[in-house]
């Protein structure tokens, strides 16, 4: 992954401009910055197959040689967020967070297609699939002037991806970087002006590009292809 650095350094850049900003433009009569814990579920079913038909690379990769979608498993997700409302214009903020989630190929039924005709459909086993989820700046919109507060979210995201073959014989994974679109939105209710609770629903575009793998015990083939996802989310954010 030689883009992981690139891209853990630009999130950490983007987080410290967040706490910059935070911390010069504090409103002291409404809590405004704020660092929270989130907690849910990804949920493909939402987005369709959320692995959509890709191109195939590598030995297979013949013009115009093709995968079909592919079914992802549902999977908890985890991460955090920092953000800020600014006191001048308070329906307006930043926001950074991350987020990890595991939504597994399954073991399924895929076709090979090329201009020529198609091959399958053949049963595949599944797959480990981990994806980070790094936006460095969402774009927030808000309704301020009440504890209940719906709003909206949207930023440039980076997708960090691997697969791996789940059996213990085999070392087999691949591993790529994506960029692509977060986009969000959900209440937050304010239980006191320190703690609120939210829950969201977040939207992921990307697209992966992953190279086949030698082959092997379990040799898994190299395609590129968009990687839509779906995370019903809840959590609990903590303002000063």
């Amino acid at each position: 992954m030689s883009m992981l650095s690139p891209a853990i350094r630009w999130f950490g850049i983007s987080v410290f401009v967040v706490i910059g900003v935070a911390t010069s433009n504090v409103s002291r009569s409404y809590a405004e910055t704020y660092i929270a814990g989130q907690f849910g579920v990804s949920l493909p079913s939402v987005a369709g197959k959320s692995l959509g038909a890709g191109d195939l690379t590598g030995l297979l990769a013949v013009p115009g040689a093709r995968v079909s979608a592919q079914s992802l498993d549902e999977s908890i997700l985890f991460g955090g967020k920092i953000g800020h409302y600014f006191k001048a214009v308070p329906w307006l903020g930043l926001e950074a967070e991350a987020y990890h989630t595991t939504p597994h190929i399954k073991q399924q039924m895929i076709t090979f297609s090329s201009p020529s005709g198609s091959v399958g459909p053949f049963e595949v086993r599944g797959t480990n699939f981990r994806v980070i989820t790094m936006a460095p700046i969402n774009l927030m919109f808000r309704y301020p002037k009440t504890r209940f507060q719906p709003y909206i979210g949207v930023g440039p995201g980076i997708f960090l991806a691997r697969i791996e073959d789940p059996s213990f014989t085999s070392d087999n994974r691949q591993s790529s970087v994506g960029f692509g679109v977060n986009a969000q939105a959900g209440v937050r209710y304010y239980i006191t002006r320190q703690v609120a609770l939210f829950g969201e629903g977040k939207f992921n575009y990307t697209r992966f590009s992953f190279d086949e793998t030698p082959a092997g015990n379990f040799n898994l083939f190299g395609f590129d292809a968009d990687y839509k996802m779906f995370h019903a989310v809840f959590g609990l954010s903590f303002h000063f």
